[in-house]
């Protein structure tokens, strides 16, 4: 479980998070969803580590985000942010291979090789291993830096709207990909989502945040409902059923 308790952040003397308090629940795929600058990036880094907590307090699975060792920590979660743009030149398969590093420190060993392997092959890269970022496309690149943070194989994967630059088809497949990891693998998956319906579709646990604060959370059959998302993104918005799952008609 994540837990976070009374958290709030400035940016530049403006408040971004108002004392959240919240938790994501473990064996879970969790969506964060709201409209721009509802906060839900910016409590996913705070969540990664990769900014410094400035009031309140975050725990994954019982360590402590302000305090345990990198070391620890990335061994229990992987995160994945919207800014994923290297310099270097790098193959698919080294950037892949960057997720091993928590396990091998350097000196990676066939059972590293072999994940790296598995993580190509789980996100149809096998035959782009060897080609380098700017060589693929931005749907590929993106694929692949999922990719990593799945190599690192820790019990929890952060990931920062991952669809951005997927087309419908791998889209599907990613979601298809993240659910399996829960259902068959244990993982647990918090994501921020920006297309509403893949939350409805695929997520057992829906958080809500709006003006950088939680409106709402628990199952999508109780947080998708025309009245919660309609003052969540100030519009009128109609939710329909599809095999049992909401079905957002955000679009007419």
């Amino acid at each position: 479980m994540i837990q976070i308790d009374q958290v709030s952040h400035q940016i530049g003397g403006t408040p971004i998070l108002h004392d959240i308090s919240t938790r994501l629940p473990k064996g879970r795929l969790t969506a964060l969803i709201g409209p721009n600058g509802a906060g839900k990036s910016t409590l996913l880094r705070l969540i990664g580590r990769l900014e410094p907590l400035q009031a309140g307090a975050i725990t994954v699975a019982g360590h402590d985000v302000a305090t345990t060792p990198t070391d620890r920590l990335a061994r229990v979660m992987a995160i994945l942010g919207q800014q994923t743009a290297i310099a270097s030149r790098l193959r698919l398969s080294e950037l892949v291979a960057f997720g091993r590093w928590p396990h091998h420190k350097g000196r990676p060993g066939p059972a590293d090789r072999a994940r790296v392997t598995q993580a190509l092959e789980a996100f149809a890269l096998a035959p782009l291993a060897h080609r380098f970022l700017d060589e693929v496309s931005g749907g590929q690149a993106q694929r692949a830096h999922i990719a990593m943070a799945f190599a690192q194989d820790t019990d929890w994967m952060l990931l920062d709207e991952p669809l951005n630059n997927l087309d419908m088809a791998h889209a599907r497949a990613l979601m298809g990909r993240l659910r399996a990891l829960v259902d068959h693998e244990g993982r647990s998956v918090a994501m921020v989502v920006h297309e509403i319906n893949y939350a409805a579709a695929w997520a057992d646990h829906v958080i809500a945040m709006k003006d950088g604060r939680v409106i709402a959370e628990g199952p999508a059959a109780e947080v998708l409902t025309e009245a919660r998302l309609s003052d969540l993104y100030d519009a009128p918005i109609r939710v329909g059923q599809h095999l049992g799952r909401p079905l957002v008609l955000h679009h007419v």
